[in-house]
């Protein structure tokens, strides 16, 4: 292991250590971060209403691909609150946290609403890790990229096949990288990206779970505020970034996975949503 990496499981340990100190005042995530901000009831009904036309617009063809993280949380409430017709999907990355595998489960039995897995080919995994090593993402960017083409973007693809419309949980203040994201965006030839929580607040989404009792991981308790596959995400520490805590090692580069290259341009659809 590389004098780089241990540098970072030092502050990573650190981190957490930081994290356990203060959920020893018994604040968990909902607790620190709902806030009923002024507007919040106009900003449900707005992302209701890209929720129904989206529904409507791409019935039969339409998916949610949720991360499980919080804000993909509330769309799933909304959805099976609503009685929308939006399946639910996620990726199986092969290398997510128990923790957020074991909200599926909590889904199905909530809402009775089943959650179908997308993984990558076990082959390719094997022959991948045989010869780049389990640590790839950590000795360069390019192959921290690789390892997110064959985890996440390969099985989005597979995914995304028949759909003409994709639901997310992108939100404009989670990163400098999102702070154009339009609520219903164009994702290419014939298909849309419809981001409902577009223009929400992280106080608007712990409101939210707050107001309906929404199940959520229980890392968030732990201050992860975003959270994708076990090795890639630590803790944050107060003041830090919301994705500090993604790919800590890497500097200058846009913390992002390859899945949300977004347009900044809207659809004809938002303007319908508005």
């Amino acid at each position: 292991m590389s004098n780089h990496h241990e540098l970072n499981a030092t502050e990573l340990n650190a981190t957490e250590l930081n994290a356990t100190e203060l959920n020893a005042t018994e604040l968990n995530a909902t607790e620190l971060n709902a806030r009923r901000l002024p507007g919040f009831d106009a900003r449900l009904a707005q992302t209701l209403a890209v929720l129904r036309n989206a529904a409507q617009a791409h019935a039969g063809h339409i998916v949610q691909a949720t991360s499980l993280g919080a804000e993909d949380m509330v769309v799933t409430d909304l959805i099976a609150r609503h009685g929308l017709a939006v399946p639910l999907a996620t990726l199986d990355t092969g290398m997510l946290h128990a923790e957020t595998l074991a909200l599926l489960p909590r889904i199905t039995q909530r809402y009775g609403l089943p959650v179908e897995g997308f993984s990558p080919p076990a082959e390719a995994v094997l022959h991948f890790v045989t010869e780049r090593g389990e640590r790839v993402m950590v000795d360069s960017l390019a192959g921290r990229k690789a390892c997110c083409a064959l985890r996440k973007l390969e099985p989005l693809a597979r995914m995304l096949q028949g759909r003409t419309a994709w639901v997310t949980g992108l939100r404009r203040e989670q990163s400098g990288d999102r702070g154009d994201v339009a609520f219903v965006e164009a994702d290419g030839p014939g298909r849309e990206k419809i981001n409902p929580l577009a223009d929400w607040a992280w106080g608007d989404v712990w409101h939210y779970i707050r107001e309906f009792d929404v199940p959520y991981n229980p890392l968030h308790d732990a201050f992860f505020p975003s959270i994708g596959c076990a090795p890639c995400t630590r803790a944050v520490a107060l003041g830090e970034d919301f994705r500090a805590g993604r790919w800590w090692w890497e500097q200058g580069a846009a913390k992002e996975c390859g899945l949300h290259v977004h347009h900044s341009a809207p659809s004809t659809l938002e303007s319908t949503a508005s």
